[in-house]
């Protein structure tokens, strides 16, 4: 199902809008409108990263092992480059990059289903059939993507499709989902692109006269949609899209191999390569999806076989790359899931939804990393005596902080109702400093 189902307004329907668009409007001097709008931004600007793990990835075996437990598994900690932080033998390339990478290792969320524990995660709102909250990409595009007036390409990007969704902020915030690729369906030809400009202005008039007769909030949201799709169709910052793309202007330049394989040639490592040139030209906010996460048998030979060695990878290569750019201080990175598992391991040797006792992992972002909060007790299967549970808002309250969003943001429900940034959560005072 489309991420924009629920506004009246799909992907399907998006790119009709481009095809549309290339097919009924007459010629322009395309490259003069790319010059004139070729504004360089800057990759100092604040962006957030999410890495999500769909399906609810085994913290246990990753970030919070429990050697000499019966809860344990296969696997060892190893030591990382931040003091005192141990992580599973199995990701050696991030235990390299720990100083720029943080882990919270009391999160307690209650809810152990994947549509309810995504939206929840997402939104930091439990689901409520009489509202449909925006997940934080959608806030972060409302919030400071539609104040970077050079952005032309959409200011929340889900690369390889995940399951947010705008709520009440409104369709022009929902997640634009390509591939791992940058490939977006039903683009249109050369040609088509270079019919656009009289009837862009007879639709304008068109519009207007709508909107004029006072019909609601579909008519403007339309025409948002509709210019978002143009935009698409004529802007230069589309090369952030496709890694073999240079733009000297924009300061990308084709990836080599070399960086290539670094990531890995695979949907997770390529979508972060992906993620960093669209942060680099200012998209705020980036969601990579990996899923498989649905670990109910066989888990230990699917972490060390397939998903731990990408894992592993993309992680690495993000931070470091980031880092070696100096993007990494205004960069936040998120990886989380949408709760943990089991830490009995079943009859199948797999583990199960598990909600009460996780990890969620971060770094970047000016945030004081190298450093685990919170633990669980020494079996994995509650939050330690003397340890504070966190919630997904507490998170997102951090990342908040972290992109300079002030936290008291009071968001407004189509019923008028108000909606707390993050729910109300709380940074965490130990990320924050």
């Amino acid at each position: 199902m489309s991420l924009w189902n629920n506004y009246g307004m799909n992907r399907r329907h998006f790119m009709q809008h481009m095809a549309t668009a290339a097919a009924t409007i007459p010629a322009m001097n395309f490259l003069s409108h790319v010059q004139a709008n070729a504004d360089v931004l800057k990759s100092s600007q604040k962006s957030c990263i999410l890495m999500w793990m769909g399906g609810g990835p085994p913290t246990i075996d990753i970030w919070d092992l429990k050697p000499g437990s019966k809860n344990g598994g296969e696997f060892q900690p190893i030591d990382t480059a931040a003091s005192g932080v141990q992580i599973s033998e199995h990701m050696p390339e991030t235990a390299k990059v720990f100083g720029d990478l943080s882990l919270v290792r009391s999160m307690s969320t209650r809810e152990a289903d994947h549509g309810r524990g995504r939206y929840y995660m997402q939104t930091s709102y439990v689901p409520n059939p009489t509202v449909v909250h925006p997940t934080f990409g959608s806030v972060v595009s409302y919030e400071i993507g539609r104040n970077r007036k050079a952005l032309e390409i959409p200011a929340f990007v889900s690369v390889d499709g995940g399951a947010g969704q705008a709520g009440f902020l409104g369709m022009t915030h929902a997640p634009f989902v390509v591939d791992n690729t940058g490939r977006i369906r039903n683009e249109p030809s050369e040609e088509s692109r270079q019919r656009l400009g009289a009837r862009l202005t007879m639709l304008d008039e068109i519009e207007a006269g709508f909107m004029n007769s006072r019909r609601g909030e579909l008519p403007k949201a339309h025409q948002d949609v509709y210019r978002n799709a143009v935009n698409l169709m004529t802007s230069r910052q589309m090369a952030a899209f496709d890694v073999a793309k240079s733009d000297p202007m924009l300061g990308l330049e084709a990836e080599s191999d070399a960086i290539r394989d670094a990531y890995g040639r695979n949907g997770f490592g390529q979508g972060l390569l992906m993620a960093r040139r669209l942060v680099q030209v200012g998209v705020p906010f980036v969601e990579v999806n990996m899923g498989g996460w649905d670990l109910h048998a066989g888990v230990f030979d699917t972490l060390k076989n397939q998903r731990l060695p990408q894992l592993d990878k993309g992680i690495s290569a993000i931070t470091a790359d980031l880092k070696a750019r100096g993007m990494l201080d205004n960069t936040v990175l998120v990886w989380m899931g949408e709760f943990g598992r089991t830490p009995r391991i079943n009859q199948d040797v797999g583990r199960d939804h598990w909600a009460a006792s996780w990890s969620v992992m971060l770094g970047g972002g000016g945030l004081k990393n190298g450093q685990a909060v919170g633990a669980t007790d020494k079996d994995g299967v509650q939050i330690a005596d003397g340890s504070k549970a966190y919630l997904p808002g507490d998170i997102w309250a951090t990342v908040a902080h972290a992109m300079g969003i002030p936290i008291n943001t009071v968001h407004t429900s189509k019923r008028g109702r108000p909606m707390k940034l993050a729910n109300g959560g709380t940074p965490i005072q130990e990320l924050i400093g």
